[in-house]
């Protein structure tokens, strides 16, 4: 797999996160060739090297030939985005980041998201750093993104809304589930809309993976620290694994005092708060009395709405919680039209070679009950096809 790492050991902006596309070798005048679809005039961008901390980056700099005052709301992001030439993915990323900026704002001062006019997300400088950084990323192909964890920094930054604490009660809002920390600098690290455009594209945050480096790029950030470089280093490469790796949480809980009819409903309430898998294993006791371990895979961000279902729903007055790294099969969803419907097929792959088909349970079982034909028999006639389809007979 082809994966880009974002190292935000200084934070992350979306003026670095195009910075180091641009350091890493992504041309210039394609992302202004593609940013002129977005039929914004009043901007030039400049592209130039710095050093931050002897360490040499890409600065970008937006500058407006006038001052651009405009507050526009997510409406008015929406309508420039949509009304442009843009690609698809990159229309659909851009306004799922947009959304979700300002869906934080308005959280954060509780008022509609239609309301919401503020700079960080008018400006024209904004939104020439995320959707310019999406061109440039969708322009890598690329299999994977991840991400370190972000350093936030610290302390107090002034906004337009006065003195807020670092990280900015936004930036936080869009980091749920995302791991943080912040080191010694006094200054925001990481800001919205770094935020909005690193946990809207990363699918891991942790350690680098073990991987075959190709390019190394650096984004400059503006301010200059004593003693750390200002940077977002970006590294592609390509993965030794041949599957896919991602970090999870485990939660469980021993239970030997309740109504075995309650399980049903609890397995249900857990898979609807974003459990990735529930099992319950039969287990011994103290004072040999039969229970059950209730075991939930989750990810983090989750990780307080399944603890609500443990206490809330079961007789336990506790939980072990602990993480693990998951090694999966690289997982593709393809689409059988066979006589008796259509049927989706879970493809699981070792580098580009099938391991596993998997027809989906419920589509099969619909048809079965629908064409009153054996539920083994449409099963089947899936796998078959589907190996012709993937040229596996």
């Amino acid at each position: 797999m082809k994966i880009a790492y974002f190292d935000c050991f200084c934070g992350i902006s979306g003026d670095m996160v195009l910075g180091a596309l641009l350091d890493i070798g992504v041309k210039l005048d394609y992302i202004k060739g593609e940013l002129k679809k977005l039929n914004l005039n009043n901007y030039e961008i400049k592209a130039y090297k710095t050093r931050k901390s002897n360490i040499t980056g890409t600065k970008v700099d937006v500058l407006l030939n006038q001052d651009d005052k405009v507050h526009r709301n997510l409406k008015d992001i929406e309508e420039i985005i949509n009304s442009s030439s843009l690609g698809d993915k990159i229309k659909d990323k851009g306004l799922q980041i947009f959304r979700r900026m300002a869906e934080a704002e308005a959280k954060i001062h509780n008022i509609n998201v239609d309301k919401v006019h503020f700079h960080e997300i008018g400006a024209i400088d904004s939104i020439v750093d995320v959707i310019g950084s999406l061109v440039g990323i969708h322009s890598l192909d690329l299999d994977k993104i991840c991400s370190s964890p972000l350093n936030v920094g610290r302390g107090m930054v002034t906004t337009e809304h006065g003195e807020l604490p670092v990280p900015a009660p936004a930036t936080l809002e869009l980091l749920k589930g995302i791991p943080i920390y912040t080191a010694s600098i006094e200054h925001e690290l990481t800001t919205p809309t770094g935020a909005a455009i690193i946990s809207s594209l990363a699918q891991d945050f942790g350690d680098l993976s073990s991987i075959e480096v190709e390019k190394i790029g650096y984004g400059a950030g503006f301010a200059d620290f004593d003693h750390t470089p200002n940077l977002l280093r970006l590294i592609v490469g390509k993965s030794f694994l041949k599957w896919a790796e991602d970090n999870i949480d485990v939660l469980e809980a021993n239970i030997d005092d309740m109504n075995p009819e309650f399980y049903d409903y609890i397995l249900e309430r857990f898979f609807e708060q974003g459990a990735l898998d529930v099992f319950f294993t039969p287990i011994i006791m103290k004072k040999n009395r039969p229970g059950i371990k209730i075991t939930v895979l989750l990810e983090e961000k989750d990780l307080s709405d399944i603890q609500k279902v443990f206490f809330y729903e079961t007789s336990t007055f506790g939980l072990r919680s602990f993480k693990v790294k998951r090694n999966k099969l690289i997982r593709d969803i393809i689409k059988i039209q066979t006589e008796l419907g259509e049927i989706r097929i879970k493809v699981g792959k070792e580098d580009n070679n099938v391991i596993n088909i998997s027809p989906e349970y419920e589509d099969c079982k619909k048809i079965a009950r629908d064409k009153e034909v054996p539920l083994k028999d449409v099963f089947q006639k899936a796998i078959n096809l589907a190996r012709k389809r993937l040229k596996l007979d």
